[in-house]
């Protein structure tokens, strides 16, 4: 799995399930020794030594937490019509449900029910508010361009200058064959400076042929034609869906903010993306991606 593609709601669910496990070790209750007595013998129980209360608290929220994180490697994945991230927050909020009725009814808890409490708590919250807070939606590692050559501060896709939809470079403007090029100052047989300029018959034909064979030519801003296409790698602003080449609505996977992509094909407004492990598929939102 890509860790890219994990947001700050996932680091909260993953830190709070590692509490909720190992709180799983601590005492299940607590006891006061009594003046006199060796108490040094007592061994207090802890979750494990209860399975009901293992399996229903402590575990049921460490595999949602686990089904919550693979979701994002499996979107579209389903466990008895749910899908898997709502099987996994569902099983999470049981497990707060069940630990917040058995604290209540132990006379005296002890560090591991307290603790595995608050975690339950902090489980729950990052695995529902996770997707809804824009704070905790945001990528838990800062992107970095994995592409040497890539540098910062690139044009969003299809917003370049002079550049047609989808096309590394646009649709250049291509001078005739023997035509000099824009006369400036630089180029030969234009000007100097301190020198007047001079009529050249047969400079002047080139350049009238090369505004004619430029006025036949579209402009730079419309589409090149598709046979022209050029593999390019890109990235996406947000979290995005890649469905299957074959039309069906459930997504293949997930592409996600930082990470490089291959853009392999074009289809009317859509890209044919190809993933880092060799998965292709069609990409429908291509609003706002940054190109390499």
């Amino acid at each position: 799995m890509n860790i890219r593609s994990l947001t700050r709601g996932d680091g909260v669910v993953i830190g709070a399930a590692v509490v909720l496990f190992i709180a799983s070790f601590l005492d299940f209750s607590s006891y006061e020794c009594p003046q006199g007595v060796d108490c040094s013998r007592f061994d207090s129980p802890n979750a494990w030594d209860s399975l009901g209360l293992l399996m229903s608290v402590f575990l049921a929220g460490v595999i949602g937490a686990a089904l919550l994180i693979v979701s994002r490697a499996m979107p579209g994945r389903k466990v008895v019509g749910l899908d898997l991230g709502q099987f996994g927050a569902a099983l999470t909020v049981f497990a707060l449900w069940t630990a917040f009725w058995t604290i209540l009814d132990v006379n005296s808890a002890g560090a591991g029910l307290i603790l595995g409490l608050l975690a339950a708590i902090v489980l729950v919250a990052g695995a529902v508010a996770g997707p809804m807070i824009p704070a905790l939606k945001a990528p838990l590692v800062s992107p970095s361009s994995p592409a040497p050559g890539v540098g910062a501060g690139q044009t969003p896709y299809g917003a370049g200058p002079g550049q047609g939809y989808g096309f590394p470079a646009g649709q250049q403007q291509q001078q005739p064959y023997g035509a000099q090029p824009s006369q400036g100052y630089g180029y030969p047989g234009a000007p100097q400076q301190g020198q007047p300029a001079q009529a050249d018959p047969a400079q002047a034909q080139q350049a009238q042929q090369a505004q004619q064979a430029q006025a036949q030519q579209p402009s730079q801003g419309g589409a090149a034609p598709a046979g022209d296409f050029t593999p390019f790698w890109f990235a996406v602003p947000v979290a995005r869906p890649l469905y299957g080449e074959d039309g069906s609505p459930n997504p293949i996977a997930e592409l996600a903010p930082g990470t490089w992509y291959l853009a392999v094909e074009q289809r009317g407004q859509s890209l044919i993306a190809q993933t880092q492990d060799g998965r292709r598929g069609v990409l429908q939102d291509t609003t706002g991606i940054q190109r390499g």
